[in-house]
């Protein structure tokens, strides 16, 4: 009797790891679909090939970010930025800066240099 019991259980888990399987590989899959679309933009391969100059950077940063990140990054109205290389990837930074999806911060779009001097400085911090 329980040999009965057992079959019909143990088909089921191989049905439910089967189905968490196929989610998984899924939602990878679109993972990095996403990841190698975003990286194929032009604009983000170009900032990303740029060599960066942390010093221009460091300029941009108190003309555009510091009002609300503060002077040294310490976070004023915006968060603080200190080792925000560490918790964010570069895409994630290009993304943040030039999106707009995070009010208050607004959209910001330089060109690629100055991204690329931007992130330079981001990393400094």
């Amino acid at each position: 009797m329980s040999d009965q019991v057992a079959n019909p259980i143990t088909a089921l888990l191989k049905q439910v790891a089967i189905v968490v399987l196929c989610a998984l590989f899924l939602v990878g899959a679109g993972v990095v679909g996403v990841y190698l679309y975003r990286v194929s933009d032009p604009y983000v391969q170009e900032v990303l090939s740029a060599s960066s100059d942390p010093e221009r950077g460091k300029a941009i940063f108190e003309i555009n970010c510091a009002g609300c990140h503060g002077t040294h990054g310490d976070g004023h109205v915006g968060p603080s930025l200190h080792k925000i290389s560490e918790r964010k990837s570069k895409l994630n930074l290009i993304n943040q800066v030039t999106s707009g999806d995070t009010p208050p911060m607004p959209k910001f779009q330089p060109d690629p240099q100055k991204m690329s001097d931007l992130l330079g400085y981001l990393e400094t911090l």
